[in-house]
């Protein structure tokens, strides 16, 4: 059963770039305490040029916003700086998170632009977390998204995460493993995440197994006997065809049949899999065991499972390591957390907006709300917008979309359902977030990812989605571009 890790039972509090305590600590000395903000996290461009991303890690933000405390070793280290006012030390030793937050449900396809969380408080507070939001979201979200993209390659067959000796620290092994699994993996080869978040643990044998014994037959033999049930052997540490399949076939044979077992698999760890996996198949089926899967590793990512599957290899699963758990084709998911408002004592908001001569990191201001548009026929996405928070698309009507930045291409939508994409995790500082099983967002994942077309997961050059403002929206940006042109 998976368990709530809370982020390993570690107070990350202190998980901060330094500026955000330099510039609470100016915040309270300035008069702005109690001020409250709205941040948003977005990002601007999918990993490997990709047609979208998978939004994951929101469990491990609720964990960490729900348990920021400073202990007395915070504020005394704090102290020993010697830049930061008694009063603010004093602010922090009684610090409670009071912030309304907003995010994208876990394994939802999400594109650039769009404030897939939303931080409402405080300046202090909102400003403070933004760390441990980005790293939250961009590390398991840069995961989940390479994975659904290696998922997507096996085109029906079963992947599974390996990379937990080769992930950059036990947390990106833990946490990678969690993100695989909900962009489509079946299971992993680490442990932990397995007793924790109930990832399946998978995993049967190396070569020192075969190494070991004084002959490649006694591995398998010894390892048939201990493990009938579920008899897959690594077949390639010697000769793939001239040793280990022959050995394999002849341990089935003699250990599993006469206990009414059938083998599991056969896994190829090295050389041409392509041309290995097809002599393994029919030596394979020449000897009866039809059944028996053929599982590839060593260095996959898409391109080279994609490839293969062309090739004709007869590979039934795939193990990856490497080049998913660190998504080393692009190792970054280049999410940020910018000011879009901040609110009055009366209670107007007033949109703050980020310029730049790099029209990309120009912001979206005001509080904002993200909906998905489906049409009704198909059930396939056909556009994002962002609205004002207080705005409500009505699906019983038409609607107009635009592209924000050639407001010329209009397209009026009928027959359509529109969807809030956010739900709100946290009200004053009140934990609202109702876990789900892994499982449960996995299969949410997958779902989700269906409903987008072709023409949009596509590996190489997808088709654009949609994600537009509402006109209010799109004014109000335009009006705060003209007020500020220098």
């Amino acid at each position: 059963m998976a368990q709530n890790l809370s982020n390993d039972h570690i107070n990350l509090t202190m998980l901060t770039d330094f500026y955000e305590i330099t510039m609470a600590n100016g915040y309270f000395t300035n008069g702005f305490k109690d001020t409250i903000g709205y941040f948003d996290m977005f990002f601007r461009k999918v990993p490997d040029g990709g047609g979208f991303a998978i939004m994951a890690g929101v469990e491990q933000l609720v964990n960490y916003l729900s348990e920021l405390s400073f202990t007395q070793e915070d504020i005394d280290y704090l102290r020993s700086k010697h830049i930061f006012r008694e009063e603010f030390l004093d602010y922090l030793k009684n610090f409670k998170f009071t912030c309304d937050v907003w995010a994208v449900p876990e394994g939802t396809p999400i594109f650039p632009g769009e404030p897939i969380v939303t931080v409402r408080g405080p300046v202090i507070q909102a400003q403070f977390v933004e760390t441990m939001v980005l790293l939250s979201i961009n590390h398991q979200s840069l995961i989940a998204t390479k994975t659904n993209r290696i998922v997507r390659a096996a085109d029906g067959r079963a992947v599974m995460e390996f990379g937990s000796r080769r992930a950059q620290g036990f947390d990106g092994a833990i946490y990678g493993a969690r993100a695989a699994y909900i962009g489509g993996c079946i299971g992993t080869a680490c442990t932990i995440s397995d007793r924790r978040f109930g990832v399946p643990a998978l995993g049967t044998m190396a070569h020192s197994w075969v190494q070991l014994f004084d002959s490649e037959y006694e591995a398998f033999k010894a390892y048939a006997e201990e493990y009938p049930h579920n008899c897959t052997l690594l077949v390639d540490t010697y000769n793939v065809l001239k040793s280990g399949v022959p050995n394999a076939i002849r341990v089935f044979n003699e250990v599993l049949v006469p206990q009414g077992f059938r083998p599991a698999g056969i896994r190829i760890d090295s050389g041409d899999i392509t041309y290995l996996s097809r002599k393994a198949r029919k030596m394979l089926d020449d000897a009866g065991f039809e059944d028996c899967k053929i599982c590839a590793s060593n260095s996959l990512d898409e391109y080279i499972i994609r490839d293969m599957l062309m090739q004709g290899a007869k590979v039934d699963s795939f193990g990856v390591g490497e080049r998913l758990i660190t998504s080393s084709s692009e190792p970054v998911f280049g999410g940020v957390y910018k000011l879009a408002a901040v609110e009055k004592p009366d209670g107007t908001i007033v949109p703050k907006i980020k310029i730049s001569e790099n029209v990309a990191k120009i912001t979206t201001p005001c509080f904002k709300e993200v909906w998905r548009i489906f049409d009704r026929e198909t059930d396939k996405a056909i556009a994002d917008v962002i609205t004002l928070n207080d705005e409500v698309i009505d699906d019983e009507k038409p609607y107009t979309i635009f592209d924000p930045n050639h407001t010329w291409k209009r397209k009026t939508v009928e027959n359509f359902r529109a969807v809030r994409l956010r739900t709100q995790l946290f009200k004053n500082g009140e934990c609202l977030y109702q876990p789900r099983a892994l499982s449960a967002i996995r299969a949410h994942c997958l779902a989700q990812v269906d409903t987008l077309w072709e023409e949009v997961t596509r590996f190489e050059n997808p088709h654009s989605y949609y994600v537009d403002l509402s006109q209010k929206l799109w004014d109000e940006k335009n009006r705060l571009l003209s007020e500020n042109q220098y």
